[in-house]
């Protein structure tokens, strides 16, 4: 799959985000800020999702998992009971054979927003 340019991958960063961002208040979890109130990390966290998807296209969703907790992880994130961006702990951060299912199907949404855009 080739690489968008350099606005369209932002352009699909940003319905990413969105996209769980709705994903998240369906399923009564306090969604993230609207991207324009983002911080930067976690704009750069979905553009590193989505390049991910992009040189990766046939990676299962497990596969999206390991690459968003090894990001986290370099980013000095670590596994905690809530999720709390000061302390940089998060409840996400297991196997993903042990998410719950909602949480797997996020990974799915991601994967299928991107394809779609790109």
């Amino acid at each position: 799959m080739s690489q968008p340019d350099a606005a369209t991958r932002l352009a699909i960063a940003r319905t990413v985000h969105e996209a769980i961002r709705a994903w998240s208040a369906a399923h009564g979890q306090k969604p993230p800020p609207h991207w324009k109130q983002a911080p930067l990390w976690m704009k750069e966290s979905t553009l590193e999702s989505v390049d991910f998807v992009l040189a990766n296209p046939e990676a299962n969703d497990g596969h999206q998992h390991d690459q968003w907790m090894e990001q986290k992880k370099r980013d000095g994130w670590k596994y905690g009971a809530v999720k709390d961006e000061a302390k940089k702990t998060h409840p996400m951060m297991v196997p993903f054979e042990d998410l719950p299912d909602m949480e797997k199907r996020k990974d799915s949404l991601l994967k299928a927003v991107v394809l779609a855009l790109a």
